[in-house]
C-alpha cells in the first residue's frame, strides 16, 4: 500500500519522536516501504543572519546530518530500506518539497497534544495536513 513513507523529525526533541517513528517503521516493514527520515534547518532570518559567520548555514546543515545519522542510529532499522534526508527552509515547505521530491505516498509527523490555546493541530502539522499531495498520518504523542 505504501511504497515511500516520509518522516519529518525534529532534531531538538528527539524523545518526542519516538512514537511518531516507532509507527512510521511498523507500517515500512509492513509494507516493505522505504523510510525517508527528514531533518530541516529553518533559514535566519537576515537580521539574525549578520549575527553569524559567513558559513554557517552550511556548517548547521552538516551537523543536522551527523545528528540525524546519530538519531537513526539508535533505531533497530534492520531489514527497512532508510534514506536521509536535511533541507533548508520554511518546515512545512521542505516536508511538502520532499514528500513530492522523494514520491512519498505517507507522511508521518508528530503533533503535540493541543493546549487551551491550540485548538487542532500546530502551524507546521496544519500546513502539511492542508497542502500535501499524499496522505499524513498525525501521530500525537
Amino acid at each position: 500500500m505504501y511504497d515511500h513513507i516520509l518522516i519529518p523529525i525534529d532534531l531538538d526533541a528527539t524523545s518526542a519522536n519516538s512514537k511518531v517513528v516507532e509507527t512510521a517503521m511498523d507500517l515500512a516493514r509492513n509494507n516493505v516501504a522505504t523510510l525517508h527520515f527528514l531533518a530541516v534547518v529553518p533559514p535566519l532570518d537576515s537580521f539574525a543572519s549578520t549575527f553569524f559567520p559567513k558559513g554557517f548555514q552550511t556548517q548547521a546543515i552538516e551537523a543536522a546530518r551527523e545528528r540525524l545519522h546519530d538519531f537513526t542510529g539508535k533505531l533497530d532499522l534492520s531489514g527497512l530500506k532508510v534514506q536521509h534526508v536535511v533541507t533548508h527552509g520554511a518546515i512545512y515547505d521542505q516536508i511538502i518539497a520532499t514528500s513530492e521530491k522523494v514520491d512519498a505516498d505517507l507522511i508521518v509527523l508528530a503533533s503535540h497534544r493541543p493546549e487551551a490555546r491550540d485548538y487542532l493541530l500546530g502551524p507546521n502539522a496544519a500546513r502539511v495536513v492542508r497542502h500535501a499531495n499524499c496522505s499524513v498520518m498525525v501521530v500525537r504523542d
